[in-house]
């Protein structure tokens, strides 16, 4: 039996008492998917509340792992992840990819927040494949118990991709029905879009062209590019 490095076990114990308390991992990691405003990665992480996450910020700020930076002029304030925090990036990709290989897909993909993944919908979308118009998608959720079980994705030509939980007031063009864990199995490559399809876990209706082509414009991850749905494989923690 192979020993474990010497002297591994202390500094272990150290990082786990900076990066252990619960949502530390996920909000470090939706910062490396770009997020700096609180709003954002409060969205992001999902399911965390705005007192908890101003708990975590001011721990991580205290650890040096996050710099708090506040522009006088306007007051908005931007969170920016440290050396310290970058250096971590090798060991949060091996954890994602630990977890792919080790945990139970489907018991991942249930612990999935609706609106955590709604909100990452809006990188998860090769808007270069859409019809260059104005596009409004309604993605409606058959999950019980949701506190939103309805959200629309808004496209216009040189905009950022909007998520709305109420309707925008524009006419829809793509109905999409399906569940939580669907969704993110179609985006993870753990199924297709013709089997969520064919199993009745998919329904598609409105402008024939957008349902016909989903399968170009809608984001899948392949093993040379994790992107940024890797905390759907962790969404467990």
């Amino acid at each position: 039996m192979s020993a474990a490095p010497y002297g591994i076990v202390c500094p272990i114990t150290h990082a786990c008492n900076v990066l252990e308390p619960r949502w530390t991992i996920p909000i470090l990691s939706e910062m490396w998917g770009g997020s700096t405003r609180f709003n954002d990665i409060r969205r992001g992480v999902g399911n965390i509340s705005t007192a908890l996450l101003s708990k975590r910020l001011k721990e991580l700020e205290a650890n040096g792992l996050i710099e708090r930076i506040q522009d006088p002029a306007t007051g908005q304030v931007d969170y920016i992840r440290t050396p310290r925090a970058i250096a971590l990036e090798p060991a949060l990709d091996a954890l994602g990819k630990w977890a792919q290989c080790n945990i139970e897909a489907r018991d991942a993909l249930m612990n999935t927040d609706v609106s955590a993944l709604m909100w990452k919908m809006r990188g998860l979308v090769f808007t270069d494949k859409l019809p260059k118009r104005q596009i409004v998608m309604q993605f409606r959720f058959s999950d019980p118990g949701l506190a939103y079980d309805t959200y629309w994705m808004l496209f216009r030509p040189g905009c950022p991709t909007e998520i709305c939980s109420e309707i925008p007031g524009f006419d829809i063009d793509l109905f999409v029905e399906t569940s939580h864990v669907s969704l993110a199995s179609i985006l993870l490559s753990r199924t297709t879009i013709d089997r969520e399809k064919e199993e009745g876990r998919l329904f598609l209706s409105g402008d024939a062209l957008l349902a016909r082509t989903m399968g170009k414009w809608l984001y899948r991850r392949t093993r040379e590019d994790p992107k940024d749905v890797r905390q759907l494989d962790t969404a467990a923690s």
